[in-house]
């Protein structure tokens, strides 16, 4: 029999396939893009992760799948009522965030449609924001997250994550929009495209101790020069990315410590993009 590699991203998936039981608080979800690889490589291997797309992820979170993630900022504002936010660890850019791109033959003011990808919700809210705010109104179609199928049928084309970094060292010239930038620009505020959740029924001591890991994989990137050549090292071979264009994501574009700006512009974005009154419930550290 032909076993899967363990070095597949989603464990969690090999586990059940080999009918290994697994109880839901013992696992974390990750969002299976780069953007999340300063806090997953090298985590405490008693986390078992499930690894999935973002919208994905608020699924797995809702059906007691793991007991916290990293879900769209936009899923949260539809299901905070049932979840609370973990503090300091999101997925946050302070302008340019080099993965939530718009494509297009043309800009984006002569954009009739628009395909967006399936696998996102913050990115999809955030460019509505954007196109009303420029009193635009071009028709969005759901579309596959490929880049040539999309812009054979529609004027512009969304993509995030790793997709959208490869599309754009592919297609330079097809970029016409940076949506962590024209956020940035307009309300003078990072965008928080990712937040850590969990169910409010949850473990509050087992939650602590994921967010503690989470946090020290985050400051052992974020200060130790030799890991975090490393870890780029792994994730520019893992993606067939330039390491100077990893080395450079990680640097000026994504980052996973929350500040209190970063707060500010979650917060923003909850009330202006998503309709969001309510104070969110944060886990007390």
């Amino acid at each position: 029999m032909n076993f899967p590699s363990l070095e597949i991203q989603n464990h969690f998936l090999f586990l059940l396939w080999r009918g290994i039981s697994i109880s839901w608080t013992d696992v974390i979800g990750r969002v299976s893009f780069s953007n999340c690889d300063p806090i997953f490589d090298g985590i405490n291997q008693e986390w078992t992760i499930l690894s999935a797309p973002p919208a994905w992820l608020t699924g797995h979170i809702m059906r007691r799948d793991c007991i916290t993630a990293p879900i769209p900022s936009a899923d949260y504002a539809k299901n905070s009522e049932e979840l609370l936010l973990l503090p300091d660890i999101g997925i946050v850019s302070s302008g340019e965030v080099g993965s939530v791109l718009l494509f297009g033959n043309r800009p984006i003011e002569k954009m009739r449609d628009i395909a967006l990808p399936t696998d996102s919700s913050t990115s999809k809210v955030l460019l509505s924001w954007i196109v009303r705010n420029r009193g635009l109104d071009p028709k969005f179609v759901e579309s596959g997250p490929d880049i040539n199928s999309m812009l054979e049928k529609c004027d512009g084309a969304l993509l995030i994550g790793d997709r959208a970094i490869l599309a754009s060292l592919s297609n330079p010239d097809l970029v016409r929009m940076d949506l962590g930038a024209e956020w940035t620009r307009i309300t003078g505020l990072p965008m928080v495209f990712g937040v850590f959740v969990a169910r409010r029924d949850s473990s509050e001591e087992i939650l602590r101790n994921a967010h503690s890991d989470m946090i020290n994989q985050v400051e052992l990137f974020d200060n130790d020069k030799v890991w975090r050549d490393g870890v780029i090292r792994r994730t520019s071979k893992k993606l067939g990315f330039p390491v100077d264009r990893v080395e450079e994501y990680f640097r000026t574009e994504v980052r996973n410590r929350m500040s209190e700006d970063d707060i500010k512009g979650l917060m923003t974005f909850l009330k202006e993009a998503c309709d969001m009154d309510e104070e969110p419930i944060w886990l007390d550290i």
